[in-house]
């Protein structure tokens, strides 16, 4: 039931899964053509057909590994078949219905074997300690889920969560030192971490400026070698979780984006700065948003650790810094946008600006999440103009979209959207 629920696809053929995301990003991508068709302009350059794309849509770019591929895992906590509240695994069931159990995920596919020893560690560790598990924040318990990071070469960097409630810093600290005990000296020393991270919280979840990260033992960063870079990344930032994949979504950007060694690309919701970086060589600058300050710390690192000059990183909310940052790029005459969102999409006032900047003839959307939020963006890029909703500038038009399989087994990919006007 984890596998099904997890990864969905497990059993059928690699080519197989390709196919069926490429036609769930083909049918997504059909539904967008046909809301544009309602309200289009009939005198538009490329008129909305419905039935029909009018752009390219290439086939799914496979992930050069399909197997223990995540580089993140992240391990809940909470009842597991046989009842006991510290099991540490993924959940299986719904919270509406009221039958959430936490599985191991020993058998997943997608999941390395050294990311499944740290959570059957973690569980152990817990099941010895005096403090309960934190299953619901109104219910008391402390020990909460942890997130597992490794790199090519087998670095592990693991990050407990911990409900503090009502304990005193000496008791926390206390358990604290049970925890380093455990993975230092003790069973979890299997694990061989080489960092080892705690975060105290009383929200599900909290950046590092809300509640720091604390190094518990062990190195600070975890790093990561992609398409010739050497990139350090915090317990924090947001990194692709696939690591070879990420390089053929990059050097696929790379090539769309026709950078010819001028102009400047925007690189909007930039994490530690792979795609500036790695597109660094073809336009003469990379400015970079992100609203994580750790990993906008990293993307700086980055830069002057691999020799790139011509890169600078903004840390702030893009919503606040883009329409900020327009009126000193509305004059440059080869601007490139490149946005690559959560699921959550891009906020309104960030397509609104981009949409508006005259300089922008090349957008490149990565969306990991094509029918949600990213919909509506897709749509406030390309409708007619709309003076109520200050869409002024000219719409954009998608000329080609690619996936690429970012999370073999799974039913989700990432979708690469040209757009051009």
């Amino acid at each position: 039931r984890l596998a099904d629920a997890v990864t969905p696809l497990w059993r059928l053929k690699y080519e197989e899964q390709l196919q069926v995301k490429y036609e769930e990003q083909q049918k997504i991508l059909l539904q967008l053509s046909a809301q544009l068709a309602q309200g289009a302009d009939s005198l538009a350059a490329v008129p909305w057909t419905r039935g029909q794309l009018s752009f390219p849509l290439l086939p799914t770019q496979p992930s050069p590994v399909k197997d223990g591929y995540r580089n993140k895992s992240t391990f809940s906590v909470n009842r597991g078949v046989d009842g006991n509240p510290k099991t540490v695994g993924f959940y299986v069931g719904a919270g509406r219905d009221k039958n959430i159990v936490c599985v191991h995920a020993d058998h997943l596919q997608n999941v390395p074997e050294k990311h499944k020893l740290v959570a059957r560690m973690y569980e152990e560790f817990m099941r010895i300690s005096p403090l309960e598990p934190c299953l619901l924040f109104h219910e008391g318990g402390h020990w909460r889920e942890v997130t597992v990071r490794t790199n090519a070469v087998g670095d592990t960097m693991a990050i407990v969560y911990f409900q503090p409630q009502s304990l005193t810093p000496e008791e926390i600290n206390y358990h604290k030192a049970a925890l380093v005990d455990f993975f230092i000296q003790g069973p979890g020393t299997a694990c061989q971490l080489d960092s080892l991270y705690f975060q105290e919280s009383a929200r599900t979840r909290c950046s590092n400026e809300d509640s720091p990260y604390q190094l518990l033992f062990g190195e600070a960063h975890i790093y990561e070698e992609l398409l010739g870079l050497r990139l350090r990344i915090s317990a924090d930032a947001f990194f692709q979780v696939n690591t070879s994949a990420a390089e053929v979504l990059y050097r696929t950007v790379g090539e769309l984006s026709r950078a010819d060694g001028e102009g400047t690309l925007l690189d909007v919701c930039c994490g530690t700065g792979a795609i500036g970086l790695s597109l660094s060589g073809k336009v003469q600058k990379v400015i970079g948003i992100e609203v994580i300050e750790q990993a906008v710390q990293d993307a700086e690192f980055n830069a002057t650790l691999n020799g790139v000059p011509n890169c600078e990183f903004l840390p702030g909310k893009a919503e606040v810094l883009l329409p900020q940052l327009m009126p000193s790029l509305s004059s440059e005459p080869n601007l490139i946008a490149v946005v690559n969102p959560s699921r959550a999409g891009l906020h309104y006032l960030v397509t609104r600006t981009l949409r508006n900047c005259a300089a922008i003839h090349r957008l490149l959307y990565i969306s990991c999440k094509t029918e949600g939020e990213a919909m509506r963006n897709f749509r406030e890029l390309c409708c007619p103009p709309d003076r109520q909703k200050k869409l002024n500038g000219d719409p954009f038009i998608p000329t080609l979209a690619v996936p690429v399989d970012m999370f073999p087994h799974t039913a989700h990919c990432e979708l690469v959207l040209v757009f051009e006007r």
